[in-house]
């Protein structure tokens, strides 16, 4: 869709523009979903003693989590088209707050994965995410912005790592709960951070710097909602997003994969989480494994930024090349990592493998908001959805039980290496590349206007001088 006041920069210590406003909602919402969505993994060593899980029922349990944000991500995508992201995203924080909460009363593997499948719809965040800021930057920066809110929220994922062990210590060693009420009452705290910043997220937001959607369709300044039927089977019929469904698939569906995995996979894999203390260890394995997610911090943001770069320089075709360069370092990361057996040379592999994963992502949505404008929601879904798919294709490799880990990683760093041409598969036409060089041209020219001076600003300034 064509909106107008598309902010050109992004200024972080603005917190009263309406751009500026979505930026850090946005990113700050997609991190508390990321976290209560894989709140549990770093606790799982605790819950697959008291819950007697098998190697396959973990598996079941990787494959839950993800498995219905596949379909959440093609709804919700659809639905920020007819209602805007300040309402989808409200709303998806407040119902998908439930299941983390009501994760503590499983107590077999049947209510366990149950919840762990309903936990995942929050993982749908991350559309609305990408949306919201879709509509509030302009092309020159709108990679850069896409890519830090989405990098910023999945660190999430790896925050989870670090902190979830230290608030299940905290309920056991300090208010003397035992292990089995301690991991409970962890993910309660997680699902009702997420209810109260759906409320936040009412009241703070607007859906595009003109407004909201409802007010602008009053005012016949956007179509209405019954048109939004056919953007998505526009979507679904351009081969374009169907290579960015498996690329996506084949940088944040690992994401997701090793999100899952790689507290165990330390644990059970290298002989010195053997030797420690059994909570010890569980903290100790949870920290390294943080270290994955928290290179989103500006991993991701690296992303947008080279994609948006590589754009003004070489047009629409230049962040589709930058895409392919970063996908395919990622695979042979992959492949790198999963040899290692020493963990002083596991852990550096683990980050530069992290690296490139993230920078994949960002590439990857520095391209999805030129694909189609008039159904950006549909197109955002669809991608987004196909990190999922990859995350549950390879969640079977974990499961198998004639496949070790480190394998099913190899398997899947050569995956991803072939995955990475599909890069080429997205191309656009002349009249597509023309758009987007006027279009940064003309943003950039905005950005070089000196930015108005508030109030506060202007009379603190006439007191110094």
């Amino acid at each position: 869709m064509e909106v107008s006041g598309k902010a050109t920069r992004i200024r972080l210590f603005d917190l009263f523009s309406p751009q500026m406003r979505a930026f850090h909602m946005s990113w700050f919402a997609f991190f508390l979903c990321f976290f209560a969505w894989f709140g549990i993994a770093p606790l799982m060593k605790v819950v697959r003693e008291e819950l007697e899980l098998t190697k396959s029922q973990i598996g079941w349990c990787i494959i839950g989590s993800v498995a219905v944000t596949v379909l959440a991500r093609l709804i919700i995508g659809w639905l920020c088209d007819r209602i805007g992201p300040r309402l989808a995203y409200t709303w998806m924080l407040i119902i998908g707050a439930i299941p983390v909460m009501a994760i503590g009363f499983a107590n077999d593997f049947t209510t366990f994965l149950l919840f762990r499948v309903a936990i995942g719809v929050i993982g749908a965040s991350f559309v609305i995410t990408q949306y919201h800021t879709s509509i509030m930057f302009a092309p020159n920066c709108v990679g850069t912005a896409n890519a830090t809110t989405a990098g910023w929220g999945n660190l999430g994922g790896g925050v989870t790592q670090l902190v979830m062990p230290l608030v299940f210590a905290l309920f056991v060693g300090t208010l003397g709960l035992s292990e089995a009420v301690s991991w409970r009452a962890s993910m309660f705290v997680a699902g009702l951070l997420c209810a109260v910043t759906g409320v936040a997220y009412y009241y703070l937001t607007q859906d595009t710097p003109e407004g909201n959607f409802a007010d602008l369709r009053a005012a016949g300044k956007l179509p209405e909602s019954k048109t939004v039927r056919g953007s998505f089977l526009a979507a679904c019929k351009d081969h374009r997003v169907w290579a960015l469904f498996v690329i996506y698939g084949a940088c944040f569906g690992i994401e997701l994969t090793i999100n899952n995995v790689a507290a165990l996979y330390f644990l059970d894999y290298f002989a010195y989480f053997k030797e420690m203390d059994p909570l010890k260890a569980v903290g100790a394995a949870g920290l390294i494994a943080s270290l994955f997610g928290l290179m989103n911090i500006f991993a991701r943001t690296l992303g947008g930024v080279f994609g948006d770069r590589f754009g003004e320089k070489w047009g629409l075709s230049g962040r589709v090349k930058w895409l392919f360069i970063t996908l395919f370092l990622e695979g042979l990361a992959l492949m790198l990592f999963s040899q290692m057996s020493i963990l002083v040379l596991a852990i550096p592999t683990l980050i530069v493998f992290s690296l490139f994963v993230q920078m994949s992502e960002g590439a990857t949505f520095s391209v999805v908001p030129f694909i189609n404008k008039k159904a950006l929601g549909s197109v955002a879904g669809i991608v987004g959805a196909g990190g999922n798919a990859g995350a549950v294709a390879a969640g079977f490799l974990f499961k198998s039980e004639a496949i070790e880990w480190p394998t099913a990683l190899f398997i899947l760093g050569a995956a991803v290496t072939v995955s990475s041409f599909l890069a080429f598969a997205v191309n656009f036409n002349e009249q597509a590349e023309t758009e987007a060089r006027e279009a940064t041209e003309a943003a950039n020219a905005d950005r070089m206007r000196p930015v108005p001076v508030g109030p506060a600003v202007a009379m603190a300034a006439e007191a110094v001088s």
